[in-house]
């Protein structure tokens, strides 16, 4: 009899813990195809602010050259006269 009480004792937690942990477990693929794809879009930023940055970087260089085009231009201008 005190077997049967120990092996319940000592089955019944398990089994409850089997049952709770079930769900856990059913969710892990799909969890881990969330981590990867969240991995991709962080990935994806990343570059997509390296890009972001270059084009800064080009954008200003092109605002220097369009000012000192206009600074030649008016300069043009002054000595034609006009």
């Amino acid at each position: 009899m005190l077997k049967w009480i120990v092996l319940a004792l000592v089955l019944v937690p398990l089994v409850v813990l089997a049952l709770a942990v079930r769900p856990v477990l059913a969710r892990l693929p799909g969890l881990r195809r969330a981590a990867l794809a969240l991995q991709l879009r962080a990935d994806e930023a990343a570059s997509l602010r390296a890009a972001a940055e270059s084009l800064q970087q080009r954008a200003e260089g092109l605002q220097g050259r369009l000012e000192t085009t206009e600074q030649r231009l008016t300069l043009i201008r002054s000595r034609r006269g006009g």
